[in-house]
């Protein structure tokens, strides 16, 4: 196995070039050789946006991410390691001029406005001033930004009137509502609410946007769920499931409606998410386990009520990635992964209607 430190920074590259006797170099989403439009990754964790924009014919020219392992993930599905924190002056320096899109899922984060305008300086010190200060300096024809829910009400709404008075006045692009979309009526049975943001350029000409139109809701875990009998590792002990229903009966005597929660094959998921309770509330029931005898240290006997975690392959799936996206790292790493990442059908279906627009605009290449 090739170290990623051995290979230069977002060295593209195909199987049969560089190694061409490496199964495990093999690129299931290779670059697009003749693109529709060009884009950059920022926050890119494992490709979310990447896979959602190069499916509809877009080249990514740049992309950023610091975690180390999610780098790997990258470079093994996309053949490009990304570049690193993006907070740094040489790391922008990386950015290629005249790329169409911009992408980011970045992280919220309070803005210091009391007392001011709420302008491009005042987000200073937070990721979204890295975001605007490449819109500032490239000036692509448009962007996408992804959050979560809570932005919209985040400090009482002034952090996100904060980046659209910064989007919208001080960077000169037509910005049209934001939006709430829940990735669970784009495909995926999974209950995820997240905040889009796009834009574009004003000397486009665009005026409108309208956001993609819920789906009937047709997933559900069943269509998800693994095919083949799951390790017995995955399977609650008796000992942790008696503390989860201890600690739900604890919380429910108190009126709070706290704990762990098991998803019937009908039904469709809590949204993933990293830590907390983000494997407890999203709990299955399968009956096909065999074999009872622990695979790990835990303390406790394999339950018989058939309840287990869901597999990472399984939170793939939920988030929209396809079969082939390899998972290559440890389980604890790839839940980290899979619940920070986008859902890739809600991101696609918005991203098709932006450039759909930016396309008629004649803007593309330009």
């Amino acid at each position: 196995m090739i170290s990623i430190n051995s290979l230069s920074r977002n060295s593209s590259y195909e199987e049969s070039s560089l190694f061409p006797n490496e199964p495990h170099f093999k690129i299931p989403f290779p670059p697009v050789t003749d693109p529709k439009f060009t884009f950059i990754d920022l926050f890119a964790g494992i490709g979310g946006f990447r896979l959602a924009f190069q499916s509809l014919g877009g080249k990514c020219l740049f992309s950023s991410e610091w975690d180390s392992s999610a780098q790997k993930t990258y470079l093994e599905n996309f053949g490009d390691i990304p570049h690193g924190d993006i907070t740094k002056s040489e790391t922008k320096k990386q950015i290629p001029p005249g790329f169409d899109i911009l992408c980011a899922g970045f992280p919220c984060q309070a803005f210091s406005i009391a007392g001011r305008k709420g302008g491009f300086e005042d987000t200073r010190g937070t990721l979204f001033f890295d975001v605007a200060e490449i819109l500032k300096h490239h000036k692509p024809k448009a962007f996408f930004l992804e959050n979560v829910k809570g932005l919209r009400n985040h400090d009482r709404g002034r952090t996100l009137n904060t980046i659209l008075n910064v989007l919208r006045e001080d960077l000169n692009y037509f910005v049209p509502e934001p939006e709430i979309i829940n990735a669970k009526y784009f495909g995926v049975p999974q209950n995820r609410e997240r905040i889009f943001i796009v834009g574009f350029r004003k000397d486009l000409g665009i005026e409108s946007f309208s956001y993609p139109k819920n789906n009937t809701i047709t997933k559900t875990f069943s269509d998800i769920k693994e095919k083949n009998i799951v390790s017995t590792k995955y399977y609650l002990s008796n000992q942790y499931l008696k503390t989860l229903k201890e600690h739900r009966r604890r919380h429910e005597s108190k009126g709070n409606g706290f704990g762990y929660e098991i998803i019937p094959d009908d039904g469709i998921s809590n949204a993933i998410v990293v830590g907390g309770m983000g494997k407890e509330r999203n709990l299955v029931i399968d009956n096909r386990i065999t074999d009872f005898t622990p695979v790990t240290n835990i303390k406790g006997e394999v339950n018989r009520e058939g309840i287990r975690k869901m597999t990472p392959r399984e939170w793939a799936r939920l988030q929209g990635f396809p079969d082939k996206f390899k998972i290559v790292v440890a389980d604890a790493q790839a839940y980290k992964q899979f619940g920070n990442s986008v859902a890739v059908p809600a991101i696609k279906a918005t991203a098709k209607k932006l450039i759909e627009l930016v396309e008629k605009s004649n803007a593309i290449g330009k």
